[in-house]
């Protein structure tokens, strides 16, 4: 692709000072210095005034903000994050815009944070924790806050991806686990581990552990005949996106006694918690901190970088969607 300076690029939430340097260096850059996602205005102003855009979790790139142009300025969105259901795909494919991700960079991370709230919820860490805090805490008794042992249990996995295998192979070389897992499609493993189908993952797991990417095909993929169907001391981890889960049905199922607890990374109408979640003293609830490591944001914001470049020196993209 020919160009005569700089592409005019905009970041659009301030990333690590290592990320931001390079990009100074590639290109005329911008930074969008707010957290928040981008408004609706925003949005359809990159696409008009910037050569490249990265969005990221939030950032609503919907057909009806793709509908206001024929071919707009904008031709790549470099998402940061490998997650990109927040971009309607095919609207940008359609108004000549690519779209990358950075698949790989946030695999063991998310895998970490999937065993750290495994852990917190069976053994019952963040409820412990609180109750240290409050001054309430009277010594130790050989039946305070009994939990569920890890080590040896059967763990079903809901999405055999990347970060699906990841966590698998942290369960079962880790705490040797028994590992069941459901995919859409046949997928081999090489790893002890069992496929199997929803309703048969459900009912055996002792833990159920959600992994597979957001999206209209996974909405609401876990609802009440799920959690209907997991035993009464089975947890329930979510490391995937908010919306693959029924979040009324988790909680009814969690009020109920149906599971034993819950661990959550991610949230529905993210970022707002329901009341009834939060008063929950068996759920540990964590603010979205699957890939929150300094070396892993910056690897993160490496591959948006090396998406963008690629896009602009006329080369294949190398992480397109």
């Amino acid at each position: 692709m020919a160009r005569t300076g700089p592409p005019r690029v905009l970041i659009s939430r301030p990333l690590p000072e290592r990320v931001i340097a390079r990009a100074q260096d590639l290109f005329e850059l911008e930074v969008r210095e707010s957290n928040a996602p981008m408004t609706g205005a925003e949005m359809r102003s990159a696409l008009a005034l910037y050569d490249g855009v990265m969005p990221t979790l939030g950032d609503m790139f919907s057909a009806a903000i793709f509908a206001e142009f024929g071919r707009p300025r904008c031709r790549i969105l470099a998402n940061f994050g490998v997650g990109y259901n927040h971009i309607d795909v095919e609207s940008a494919k359609a108004h000549g815009v690519q779209v990358s991700n950075t698949p790989g960079a946030v695999t063991d991370a998310t895998a970490d944070t999937a065993m750290a709230l495994i852990l917190m919820s069976a053994r019952r860490a963040a409820e412990g924790e609180r109750l240290v805090r409050s001054g309430a805490w009277q010594g130790w008794n050989p039946t305070q806050m009994l939990g569920l042992h890890v080590t040896g249990k059967t763990v079903g996995i809901v999405g055999m991806g990347r970060i699906g295998q990841a966590i698998a192979r942290r369960c079962h070389f880790g705490f040797g686990m028994q590992v069941l897992f459901y995919n859409r499609s046949p997928k081999q493993v090489d790893f002890p581990a069992q496929q199997v189908s929803l309703t048969e993952l459900t009912g055996q797991a002792d833990i159920v552990v959600v992994a597979v990417p957001g999206g209209a095909e996974t909405y609401h993929l876990i609802g009440a005949e799920v959690f209907a169907a997991m035993q009464s001391h089975a947890h329930f981890i979510n490391i995937a996106r908010g919306d693959v889960v029924d979040e009324a049905a988790l909680i009814a199922a969690l009020q109920g006694g149906e599971i034993g607890g819950a661990g959550l990374d991610v949230y529905e109408h993210e970022p707002q918690v329901p009341e009834a979640l939060r008063k929950l003293e068996h759920v540990v609830l964590l603010p979205h901190l699957g890939t929150a490591a300094l070396e892993v944001r910056e690897a993160m914001g490496m591959m948006v970088l090396d998406n963008l470049e690629a896009f602009f020196d006329g080369k294949p993209l190398p992480n397109p969607v």
